[in-house]
C-alpha cells in the first residue's frame, strides 16, 4: 500500500524518481496527517458512511483542475475502490506536482434496480481528505441484470455539480465493464437525488450532455471483446475514441493518471513515475494505447508523431 511519504526509495522498478516542487506543501501536509493517523487500512465493512455518500447534495468546487473518478462496485468490480485506495497516495501525489489546485471526487455506481447504494459520491477534496472520503464508499458487489445505472451518475454529474473556476474542459475517469440501462426511471431520480417532475431521462442522451462539459473516458475492464455491444453503446453515449480498454487491471490507476499527465503535458514524467515502479516492459504495455490517442477527443495520434502535434480533429496542440 503506497503512502503519503515522498519517500520513493522502496518503489520496486527499473528506474529512479523525485517528486516535483509543484504541489510540495499539500503533499507535506498529508504527509504529516498520515503519520498523525497511524498506518493506511481500507477496512471491512457493511455499508458506506451514508453521511458522507449521500447523492442527493450538491457539490461545487472552485478548483481550476477538478476531477471525478467513479467506479463501477458490481459483481466483480466490487474490490476496484480499495485498489484505488491502495494507489490514491500516488495518484494524488503525481498528478498534483503537474496541477497543484488538483481536487478530486469520488463515485460508486451500482444497480438502482436492486443494490441498497446505486450511487455513493463524495464531495471535491484534496490531500489527506481524499483518503476519508474513498474510505467511506462501499464496494456492494450486488448488480442484478447486465446493465447498470451509470446513467443515474450521468445525470447527478449534470444536475448535482458545479465546476465554475475549471479552466479547461476537466477529466472524468469512469471505470467499468458493462452496458447501462437505457433509461433513469423518474422515481429513481426522484428516490435517489431527490429530484423530481421531469420524467424518465434517456441514459446516452445524459451522458452526451456530460461530454459537453467533462473530458470523458471509459476505462474498461479486460472482459468482452472490441467492438461488442458494450463498446456500441457507449461509444453512443461517449464516441467510441473515448473507450480504452484496460490490458491489466491492476494497473488501472496507472491508465487513467497517463491519460491525464499526457494531455496535462507531463507524459515524459509520468513514464518515469511508473519505471521507478514497475518493469520497462509494464510501462510500455500501458503508455502505448494512451500514446495512440488524443487524450482531449480520443482521435488516433500517428505513431511516427513527435515534438508539438496538433490534433487534426479537436485542433489542440499536444506535447509528445
Amino acid at each position: 500500500m503506497y503512502s503519503w511519504a515522498e519517500d520513493t526509495s522502496t518503489w520496486y522498478g527499473d528506474g529512479a524518481y523525485r517528486y516535483g516542487p509543484a504541489g510540495a506543501a499539500m503533499r507535506k501536509a498529508a504527509t504529516e496527517r498520515a503519520a498523525a493517523h497511524g498506518p493506511r487500512t481500507y477496512e471491512g465493512t457493511s455499508g458506506p458512511n451514508e453521511a458522507v455518500i449521500d447523492p442527493r447534495k450538491r457539490v461545487r468546487t472552485a478548483s481550476r483542475n477538478p476531477l471525478i473518478v467513479a467506479v463501477d462496485v458490481t459483481g466483480s468490480m466490487a474490490s476496484w475502490p480499495f485498489e484505488i485506495f491502495d494507489r490514491l497516495p500516488l495518484l494524488y501525489n503525481t498528478l498534483s506536482q503537474y496541477r497543484d489546485d488538483l481536487e478530486i471526487c469520488f463515485a460508486a455506481i451500482g444497480d438502482a434496480g436492486c443494490d441498497r447504494w446505486p450511487l455513493q459520491t463524495t464531495t471535491f477534496a484534496s490531500g489527506y481528505d481524499l483518503e476519508q472520503l474513498l474510505g467511506a464508499l462501499y464496494g456492494e458487489g450486488g448488480g442484478g441484470d447486465a446493465p447498470e445505472s451509470y446513467g443515474l451518475f450521468a445525470h447527478w454529474v449534470n444536475t448535482h455539480v458545479e465546476t465554475p473556476d475549471a479552466h479547461e474542459t476537466p477529466f472524468l475517469i469512469l471505470f467499468g465493464d458493462a452496458p447501462m440501462h437505457p433509461r433513469v426511471p423518474a422515481q429513481q431520480i426522484t428516490h435517489y437525488l431527490g429530484d423530481g417532475g421531469n420524467g424518465d431521462v434517456d441514459a446516452i442522451q445524459a451522458w452526451q450532455q456530460v461530454c459537453r462539459n467533462w473530458n470523458v473516458w471509459f476505462l474498461r475492464r479486460p472482459t468482452g471483446k472490441s467492438g461488442d455491444q458494450v463498446d456500441q453503446q457507449w461509444g453512443q453515449a461517449i464516441s467510441e475514441q473515448k473507450i480504452l480498454h484496460i490490458q491489466d487491471e491492476q494497473r488501472a490507476v496507472d491508465y487513467a493518471m497517463g491519460l491525464i499527465a499526457r494531455a496535462w503535458g507531463h507524459v515524459g514524467d509520468f513514464q518515469d513515475n511508473m519505471r521507478a515502479r514497475q518493469s520497462e516492459g509494464k510501462v510500455l504495455e500501458v503508455s502505448q494505447p494512451i500514446e495512440m490517442k488524443c487524450p482531449r477527443c480520443g482521435a488516433p495520434i500517428p505513431m511516427d508523431a513527435a515534438g508539438l502535434f496538433g490534433c487534426a480533429y479537436c485542433g489542440v496542440t499536444l506535447k509528445l
